[in-house]
């Protein structure tokens, strides 16, 4: 099944809760992209808009963190809610250990891969993983371009998947909207991430809605 996951990088946070409620029919998860002005220069949220958003539906949480010591913020964010936790390999000098403790804390462990980042880090833990964050724009802020030039990545890591008989989903994050939804599903992806595209301020649930109803056909209606 096509999955999609809304970020709220570009929701209105003032109202987050009904721009949450709002979507929900459409969507399979939330996608939170906790950065922390070191790793990437932006700088987002922490522990309490996740638990916002914990409280404002059931669906399950994705978060992603574009921090510099992953392993310093699992607890927290497992503890407010998180239901996997994605984080970069390069930026921490022990990705095992940041895996052990997403693991250990009850979340299921995701490694993010950047636009010119290979999937060496993926292939070495792979069984570990439940999920593979493909980025098609570079980490840090919302409402880039989609990067045309790592749709053959995202072959390579269905493939490697698939090789490999990994049960890991395979997330792609970044410049999805309908006009690069079709090809992002044909290169392997099936959870997408649209935030720009959803929350842009016009009309959340029409947005949503539009994307869900292409990705149903694209995977044959389930």
């Amino acid at each position: 099944m096509l999955q999609l996951s809304p970020s709220i990088l570009t929701a209105d946070f003032s109202r987050l809760g009904e721009e949450i409620q709002s979507v929900t029919p459409y969507v399979d998860w939330f996608h939170l992209d906790v950065m922390d002005g070191h790793y990437v220069s932006n700088l987002t949220f922490g522990r309490s808009v996740v638990e916002a958003v914990r409280e404002s539906c059931e669906l399950p949480l994705h978060v992603h963190l574009m921090v510099s010591e992953p392993h310093a913020f699992i607890d927290e964010f497992a503890a407010a809610g998180a239901t996997r936790i994605s984080f970069h390999p390069e930026a921490t000098a022990d990705p095992s250990a940041v895996i052990a403790a997403i693991r250990a804390a009850g979340c299921g462990v995701g490694l993010a891969v950047r636009p010119g980042s290979l999937l060496d880090f993926v292939a070495k833990h792979l069984y570990e993983l439940q999920v593979v964050l493909m980025m098609t724009v570079e980490p840090g802020f919302g409402g880039q371009a989609f990067l045309e030039h790592v749709v053959p990545k995202i072959g390579e890591a269905r493939k490697l998947l698939q090789d490999e008989g990994a049960v890991a989903d395979l997330e792609v994050d970044g410049g999805i909207k309908l006009s690069t939804l079709d090809r992002t599903v044909a290169a392997g992806a099936n959870i997408v991430v649209a935030g720009s595209a959803i929350f842009d301020g016009v009309d959340a649930p029409a947005a949503a809605r539009a994307l869900r109803a292409r990705l149903d056909e694209l995977g044959g209606g389930q």
